[in-house]
């Protein structure tokens, strides 16, 4: 059942989060549990357990946060600068305060300093500068547009050669329009590595603003009772939501409670508070009733976050069989009026082994509003650049690109010269392959497209081709602590999983109820993942980085392991025998080689209230190892010649994983992070007017994300095995993966389909066509 039990005490260990390593200070968990290797007889992990809330779904019984609806809650509206920089010189809402059903208006000094909301100075379009909350939604927003502000303008800058010009104005009101020098990493001798090359090659390569476009956007419902707060937020995190609001407000957390039940999407944006969380707890202080603030389809893609711009300037050097010699990167990257410095350089580092590596990113802040995580920051921005560079070097070399990456393949993490916990990323390679038909004709071309006109069904005939293409993926993927747990068996035998993290629709309550009755050797329909409210649950961190199943999981394995020893003790007893002759499945405790047995009901029963609730921790991760996720995706497009329009037909994924606790549930996150990398690589694109600074595609209609008529043909297969020593369930995390290899791939079929590289996404039809175009031209 367990190790051999730890002595307690604290320890630092490293936890990477998307990209970026924290030194923690966390307790040794009690005992650790003896690792789920890939012959431990497993019967519930590892098997398509349906999700625990299907029929809340889709019923409509799920609750998000707009459907809060509490006694005389009251609605909130934000009012948002329309300039892009300068002051206020005029705000008046004497027309909103007298506008029927209106309760409070908000407007400049009204919120508290740690906000850093309803200020005086704008500094992008989009602020919030008053808000207004009334009895129903529509007379807040009526009132909030009522509100007359004037402004004093002044130079602004939002877009990267702007705020990096000599002559550029101040972004912000204080500090340099740079948050810092260039960030630079090397490692080797670059120009060595180049002088060396048989071949080099430098491109320049683009991505875009993108934004997340959760379909439920930012909200939060707030009611204090006295001095204590309960919030109820969409959020990724509730006890950074709680930390958050507490110092803000300046009131103990142990007032403030947060709870967070059903979500539809984050994707990185809903991290922490937001202004809708700060403004709905101010009103409804202000004026002794709940209040609720959501945001309307333009806030939320004005100013919630983004996955900021940029451009990679990127050599390659390579001797004729392929082996890379060197690897340069200088990247630009315009974060917003804030943002961290998450930029695109990292999997240039460790993808490949390749010894001489330097990458340059210089960061700008700038009149927008600021980033935010989002699915694989920095690693989706990067793999663009660096996979496209390898699939042009293929095309130099004349290598298959398949072959140039089996060429290159790194057996240790380069960057830090570290063994791998695991890395199946070979194996991966030869399932896609196979799977794909990776160097089968395409119409008896290999790796060529197909270029003879076609005629579609009912149709003109049509000028298409078909092209194919790859790319590869690697993402930190190990988890950490600080995650507790808590398993409690009750009298009936039901069994309850504690622990304060969040669902943000990809199955966590799920995945956690089959890693305890895994554990316990219950039936999993007897368990009950509760989660989401810091009030009552153990505290977990944000459910980012691919980071939940590989730390919450060890944690309720923990507790599980724990509950079934009291359980085991309690039982021997009333079968006469000692606990290690004891072992349980489909809830049914039996004395091994014996035909002595008792359900956990006839167990528990028999207790009557004597209570079994087991804790867990999450313990440190293993030092001196590289904790990662790999994969690769092959694509197949079919481009119109005529119209410049893409069509993906088919994506083949594979990725090395470790063990999938559900494989059902893994492979929906497989497909919604592919398909939001094909939004990434076609359609998707914040489009700035950089002489108004405004944002002009701010709906769902002009800022355009995939559809079901966009869905591909996907294929999802894993490496096998679990990774025992990243941590004793086996599991590694796969929320990001997916979308980080998929535009390369897509934009490597296209090139494949056009004869020329496309090197800025989305691959809208004007890009297409103006890269053949070009092509014909030279």
């Amino acid at each position: 059942m367990a190790r051999k039990p730890k002595v307690g005490g604290f320890v630092s260990t490293t936890v990477e989060v998307e990209g970026r390593t924290e030194t923690r200070i966390v307790e040794l968990p009690a005992f650790e549990p003896t690792p789920w290797t890939d012959d431990a007889p497993l019967t519930i992990v590892g098997t398509n357990v349906p999700r625990v809330d299907a029929a809340e779904k889709v019923t409509g019984r799920a609750r998000y946060t707009a459907d809060v609806d509490r006694p005389g809650m009251l609605h909130a509206y934000i009012l948002r600068a329309r300039v892009p920089r300068g002051s206020i010189r005029t705000f008046d809402a004497a027309a909103a305060r007298a506008m029927p059903g209106v309760f409070d208006v908000m407007g400049p000094g009204d919120a508290p300093a740690k906000t850093r909301l309803l200020g005086n100075e704008i500094l992008y379009a989009g602020q919030p500068v008053a808000a207004v909350c009334a009895s129903s939604l529509h007379e807040a927003r009526a009132a909030a547009h009522a509100i007359v502000v004037e402004y004093d303008t002044a130079p602004f800058a939002v877009t990267f050669g702007a705020a990096m010009a000599p002559d550029a104005p101040a972004v912000r009101p204080t500090g340099n329009n740079a948050p810092n020098s260039p960030l630079v990493i090397s490692r080797g001798d670059v120009e060595a590595g180049l002088s060396a090359a048989d071949v080099v090659i430098t491109r320049e390569y683009r991505t875009p603003v993108a934004l997340h476009t959760a379909l439920e956007p930012h909200g939060a419902a707030c009611e204090w009772d006295g001095d204590r707060l309960t919030v109820w937020e969409s959020t990724q995190g509730i006890f950074r939501v709680r930390a958050d609001v507490a110092r803000a407000l300046d009131v103990p957390q142990s007032k403030v409670r947060v709870i967070k039940d059903y979500m539809g999407g984050g994707f990185g944006a809903k991290n922490g508070a937001g202004a809708h969380t700060f403004i709905a707890a101010l009103l409804a202080r202000r004026t002794g009733r709940p209040v609720r603030c959501i945001n309307d389809r333009e806030a939320e893609q004005l100013d919630s976050g983004n996955r900021p711009a940029t451009v990679q300037r990127v050599t390659i050097g390579a001797k004729k069989n392929g082996a890379l010699t060197a690897i340069q990167l200088s990247a630009d990257i315009p974060l917003g009026i804030s943002g961290w410095e998450g930029g695109p350089a990292q999997i240039y580092h460790e993808l490949y082994a390749c010894p001489n590596v330097r990458t340059q990113e210089t960061f700008a802040y700038v009149n927008t509003s600021g980033m935010q995580a989002f699915r694989g920051p920095g690693y989706v921005e990067g793999a663009f650049g660096l996979e496209s560079a390898m699939n042009e070097l293929a095309r130099e070399l004349k290598i298959d690109p398949l072959a140039l990456r089996r060429k290159n393949f790194a057996k240790k993490d380069p960057r830090q010269n570290r063994p791998y916990s695991g890395n199946a990323l070979l194996e991966c390679y030869e399932k896609a392959a196979e799977a794909f038909g990776w160097g089968k004709a395409v119409d008896g071309s290999p790796f060529t497209a197909n270029r003879s006109p076609s005629t579609r069904s009912g149709s003109a005939p049509t000028r298409t081709a078909v092209g194919r293409g790859l790319a590869c993926q690697i993402w930190p993927t190990g988890g950490g602590p600080p995650s507790y747990a808590n398993v409690r068996i009750n009298p009936d035998a039901s069994i309850d999983v504690l622990a304060g993290t969040q669902d943000l629709g990809t199955g966590s309550r799920t995945v956690l109820a089959q890693i305890a009755a895994e554990a316990l050797g219950a039936k999993v329909e007897q368990v009950r993942a509760i989660i989401g409210d810091t009030q009552s649950l153990p505290y977990t961190g944000n459910s980012w980085g691919s980071m939940t199943t590989a730390s919450v999981g060890p944690a309720v394995r923990m507790a599980a392991e724990d509950a079934k020893r009291q359980l085991f003790e309690a039982a021997a007893a009333m079968l006469n025998a000692t606990p290690d002759a004891l072992e349980s499945r489909d809830s049914r405790i039996v004395v091994r080689d014996t035909d002595r047995s008792m359900t956990f009901a006839e167990v528990t029963g028999k207790l009557g209230n004597v209570m079994i609730s087991g804790k867990g921790s999450r313990g440190p991760n293993p030092q001196g190892v590289a904790i990662d996720t790999f994969g690769v995706q092959m694509a197949e497009v079919e481009v119109d010649l005529d119209t410049g329009v893409v069509r993906v037909l088919r994506v083949v994924a594979a990725h090395d994983a470790g063990r999938i606790i559900n494989p059902a549930l893994a492979e929906s996150q497989m497909q919604g992070g592919i398909l939001q990398g094909v939004g990434y690589a076609l359609y998707e694109e914040r489009v700035t007017d950089a002489k108004l600074g405004v944002v002009l595609n701010t709906s769902m209609h002009d800022y355009k994300i995939p559809t079901m008529a966009d869905v591909p043909a996907i294929t999802v297969l894993w490496a096998d095995g679990a990774d025992a020593a990243a941590n004793h369930t086996g599991a590694r995390g796969i929320a990001e993966p997916p979308i980080i290899p998929t535009a390369p791939a897509i934009a490597a079929a296209v090139a494949d389909a056009i004869g020329t590289t496309v090197r800025e996404i989305p691959l809208t039809p004007w890009r297409v066509l103006g890269a053949m175009a070009a092509a014909a031209r030279a």
